[in-house]
């Protein structure tokens, strides 16, 4: 296992260029190794939508006509009739992929002055309408330079003060002057959150930005390692969403291993990392939970419910997609992903992508905070009225706040999941069939049962 597990750090750090200085550690390279020749994926209508999530194109088109459908549901228009914008960035900055080593990277700016921190901060946005999600995310105004992520400080004067944003602790002042007027198109995407046009920067000032110590600190150590920093910072009580914006600007790490690494894997390699650490240092070695306990949450036309059974560590994340929701536009029935891992954790990325990984997060974090182990399946029902990709945040919100409340507590498998079974509009035969983890628990046979 030990050598298999250094094969796939050599195979990651080759194959994930932007991540490798995070990847010392074996299982996180295990959780990021991309080649994942069995994938623990069930769609019923053969729609390959649920694993591509309009990234991966698999349906031969050059632009997802699920998301493309998207845009009739909004006023796309220019948010800016000027070359120039000055703004109060939230803060924020993205880093996009394509192209990759040299892609384009650069802060979010609205044309708003004030304390707009709400704008970039998934952790406030659970209760917000999509509405006022969409509004204030299509504001933010994407200022780009093309950067080689292996050698940033070749466009140094764009990404000091990009930089300078990322480790900003309020909003701050910034003047930023544009070749041409911004792009009237949206990025929607279901790993990042939504943002507005975009337009190559011409010219960048940044004004006062106060700076959050902590990230400063963890900035300025080059001899810490990057996935020492994020786990550091999370410790010391530092919101995800800021830690993995300073990540994705390339703040940690050795000295020259530093480099920008695309916002769309920062986020996916931060929650991996935390949650990783999590599950190794504080669950595993922790007492099992002695019953059956269901969570549950509602939000924006999702239903999540939480099911934790009494064994050690195990994890599943199962989706289930209403028909004509939008990873299942022409489907004719429920279309289901699911993916999972065992007590010795995961050798491929999730079929599920970044999602997967979020929620793991959330689980591991309320499992720790209790100093308990737990076999836990996570489920999410996402029903028509969900018009439009907002991110992963939304799995790792809702699960959080479904692990605050304090459940239902059952003595049996079966109890539990007809408690289950009321929350979905699914029938939980579908949910069974598509789970590893609860055929497993409900059909093999323990051989604790003949040790009475």
């Amino acid at each position: 296992m030990k050598i298999l597990r250094r094969k796939i750090l050599k195979k990651v750090q080759r194959e994930l260029p932007w991540i490798n200085h995070i990847l010392s550690d074996e299982k996180v390279a295990g959780d990021l190794n991309p080649s994942a020749p069995n994938l623990e994926i069930h769609l019923r209508d053969g729609s390959p939508c649920l694993i591509c999530r309009g990234s991966r194109m698999l349906c031969g088109k050059t632009r997802c006509p699920a998301v493309t459908k998207l845009y009739s549901f909004l006023r796309v228009k220019n948010l800016v009739n000027s070359e120039k914008i000055l703004g109060s960035s939230p803060p924020g900055v993205f880093v996009g992929r394509i192209g990759y080593p040299y892609v384009y990277a650069g802060p979010l700016v609205p044309p708003v002055l004030g304390d707009t921190s709400l704008f970039d901060t998934p952790e406030k946005w659970v209760g917000k309408t999509i509405e006022e999600i969409i509004d204030f995310r299509t504001g933010l105004i994407r200022g780009k330079f093309l950067v080689n992520v292996k050698k940033p400080l070749s466009n140094e004067r764009f990404l000091d003060r990009t930089l300078e944003i990322a480790l900003s602790r309020d909003s701050v002042n910034t003047e930023v002057l544009f070749k041409r007027k911004p792009s009237g198109s949206f990025l929607f995407d279901d790993e990042v959150q939504p943002m507005g046009p975009s337009a190559p920067l011409l010219k960048i000032e940044v004004e006062n930005p106060k700076v959050d110590h902590r990230i400063e600190k963890a900035h300025g150590d080059s001899d810490l390692r990057a996935e020492e920093a994020i786990l550091d910072l999370y410790k010391g009580e530092v919101p995800v969403s800021r830690i993995q914006r300073a990540f994705s600007a390339g703040a940690f790490g050795l000295k020259r291993q530093r480099r920008l690494v695309p916002t769309r894997w920062s986020i996916t390699a931060v929650d991996s990392s935390i949650s990783r650490r999590l599950i190794e240092d504080e669950v595993k070695d922790k007492p099992v939970i002695s019953e059956y306990r269901v969570y549950s949450f509602n939000y924006l036309g999702n239903r999540f419910v939480i099911l934790a059974m009494p064994s050690k560590w195990r994890y599943e994340w199962i989706e289930a997609w209403h028909p004509g929701t939008l990873w299942n536009p022409q489907g004719g029935g429920i279309a289901m992903g699911s993916d999972w891992e065992s007590y010795q954790g995961r050798t491929t990325y999730a079929s599920l992508g970044g999602c997967y990984y979020a929620v793991r997060l959330a689980v591991a974090e309320a499992l720790s905070r209790e100093r308990r182990q737990a076999g836990v399946v996570a489920m999410r029902e996402i029903h028509p009225s969900f018009i439009t990709p907002l991110g992963v945040w939304i799995n790792r919100e809702c699960v959080r706040e479904a692990l605050k409340q304090e459940g239902e507590k059952f003595d049996t498998l079966n109890e539990a999941l007809t408690y289950v079974s009321s929350k979905f509009s699914i029938n939980i035969d579908e949910w069974i069939k598509n789970s590893a983890l609860l055929k497993d628990a409900l059909y093999q046979e323990r051989i604790t049962k003949y040790l009475h």
